[in-house]
């Protein structure tokens, strides 16, 4: 179920700019009504918006039209691209997040964003390696939806990538396998492998280069390098 609730916090997209980009995000408020009237506040002394909404009991708030800009992105970088708001679609899954007691996405949650997610790629030209997180594309601030998101299944809904096999461990080091799949490359690497382990190894969230992340990480790269 779609619920329209006007967010007026928008404005026009880039001319013939085409949305690439899919950008998942958790609310990180302590109920969905909070999150909600923030991201239709425009008196908020940080105004934000998404274009939805997913509310734990799978219900779907529409607040700004697709073809509109939402301000959900900030600061921003994947695959070589900055400022993704005005290429993405932002949607906001409801969560208290880290700061507030983060907890699983139940499964009427996470069903209501697949759905939402297969209507919105087959409406726009956006490939699965452009399936993100907040944390992807803004690693050095933010941490959402996080390391309880179920990627893995969103996958195998046909919504972004999962490797289903490591390859063996790479001779080469993280950095380059983090540029291939999208990642910025001028922040510290901690920070980077914090980020990928949040979206692809949720099970070990260190930091660290460590032999499974690497064989991980060259799953990654593989799927993105074949399209």
């Amino acid at each position: 179920m779609i619920r329209h609730t006007t967010s007026p916090n928008h404005d026009a997209r880039p001319e013939g700019q085409p949305v690439d980009h899919l950008v998942l995000h958790y609310t990180g408020m302590q109920t969905a009504a909070a999150a909600i009237a923030l991201l239709c506040d425009p008196t908020a002394p940080k105004t934000v918006s998404s274009h939805y909404v997913v509310e734990e009991d799978g219900l779907v708030h529409c607040l700004v039209p697709e073809e509109r800009r939402a301000w959900h992105a900030g600061i921003s970088h994947w695959r070589g691209a900055e400022a993704l708001n005005g290429r993405s679609i932002g949607i906001e899954i409801v969560n208290p997040g880290h700061d507030w007691g983060y907890r699983d996405f139940p499964a009427l949650q996470m069903a209501a964003v697949a759905e939402l997610c297969r209507g919105i790629l087959a409406r726009h030209p956006i490939p699965a390696c452009n399936v993100v997180a907040h944390s992807d594309i803004a690693p050095d601030r933010k941490q959402d939806p996080g390391e309880l998101f179920d990627w893995q299944g969103l996958a195998g809904c046909g919504v972004g990538l999962w490797p289903t096999e490591a390859p063996p461990v790479p001779d080469q080091p993280a950095l380059p396998l983090l540029q291939a799949i999208g990642y910025r490359t001028d922040l510290p690497l901690e920070t980077l492998l914090t980020a990928f382990q949040r979206h692809w190894r949720p099970a070990a969230v260190t930091g660290l280069a460590d032999a499974e992340t690497l064989a991980v990480l060259a799953a990654v790269a593989r799927l993105v390098k074949q399209g």
